[in-house]
């Protein structure tokens, strides 16, 4: 690792949906920070499909400062999407990703770019706490870090999307052609020298999450199906306990049979196909569900659509339509 300091652009790229409320403070509070410090940077902001007024206020705010861009998707394509359109977008020797809403401080990115001039090519971001969330959100995440680090082999409960990133690890993972990507644990899986920074996740600047528990609950499943194996293996665990259970059931049932003891058993009957019914529909729904991710691979889509660019008028002006 190279331990002389090195300078470079820093690429600042920040996820947007409907933070009509939070761009403008973002933009500026992002700015003066690195501009402080006297780190040379870019802030890019990825309008991901948003209702509200959230392109309009990238565009001002790309209008004010040259150091600002933004690109527009077509619709909502998910937070996964506008972190890789946003690498993709990156000019930077090196790229930090963060949260609009300033729930990641952004006074920890000027210590993420020190470090990376120390010669580290990850720099990530770990929660000392989560902050205020639901218990029932907390447990739920437990879980799914669970078994995501299981499937990694590398403890994931504290991970975050708040990571710096060397050109080169950007560039790694843009080459990765999955489409149903996660990049808060490919960041990890794909190593280089990796340093962390510790924060606490701070109240929101403005407006509300925009998680539901419903879209919560998606985006666990999907990047479970998309980085671990684990639900297929669970298959394979319940067909093995359905099968210890009908040999020791068929050896009583003979056993009864044998010593004059059986009985009529209607209701075990029922119940036994009602349970072994279900676990079959469960497991054909788990392998559906991989086979459903297959197919989605296999058509090749883009992971997003650009509709619209804008950067600041020194470096090009005004937003213009993209193919």
């Amino acid at each position: 690792m190279d331990k002389e300091n090195r300078a470079g652009l820093l690429s600042v790229v920040l996820p947007s949906y409907n933070e009509e409320a939070s761009v403008p403070r973002a933009a500026r509070t992002i700015s003066e920070l690195l501009a402080q410090a006297g780190v040379q940077h870019e802030i890019i902001f990825v309008d991901d499909g948003s209702r509200d007024g959230t392109w309009a206020a990238i565009q001002g705010q790309a209008s004010l400062h040259p150091q600002v861009r933004g690109v527009r998707f077509s619709r909502n394509f998910g937070k996964e999407a506008a972190i890789f359109a946003g690498l993709a977008q990156a000019r930077g020797d090196c790229a930090a990703v963060m949260d609009c809403d300033l729930q990641h401080p952004p006074e920890k990115v000027v210590e993420m770019y020190r470090l990376w001039q120390q010669g580290y090519q990850v720099v990530e971001g770990v929660k000392v706490s989560r902050g205020r969330e639901n218990p029932l959100h907390t447990l739920a995440a437990r879980a799914f870090y669970s078994v995501i680090s299981g499937a990694m082999g590398v403890d994931m409960s504290k991970a975050s999307d708040f990571k710096l990133l060397d050109r080169r690890a950007v560039d790694t993972l843009l080459a990765l052609r999955e489409k149903n990507a996660f990049f808060r644990a490919l960041s990890s899986w794909i190593g280089f020298s990796t340093a962390q920074v510790e924060f606490e996740v701070q109240p929101r600047v403005a407006g509300e999450s925009k998680w539901s528990i419903r879209s919560l609950v998606r985006y666990a499943i999907t990047n479970i199906a998309a980085f671990s194996a684990a639900p297929l293996q669970l298959v394979t665990l319940l067909g093995t306990v359905v099968f210890v259970c009908s040999v020791a059931l068929g050896m009583w049932s003979l056993w009864q049979k044998l010593t004059g003891q059986a009985l009529e058993g209607f209701t075990t009957v029922i119940l036994l196909q009602l349970f072994i019914g279900s676990i079959l529909m469960v497991c054909l729904g788990i392998i559906g569900y991989y086979i459903g991710k297959i197919y989605e691979e296999l058509k090749d889509r883009p992971r997003y659509i650009l509709s619209e660019q804008c950067e600041g008028e020194s470096e090009g002006g005004k937003a213009e339509k993209t193919l």
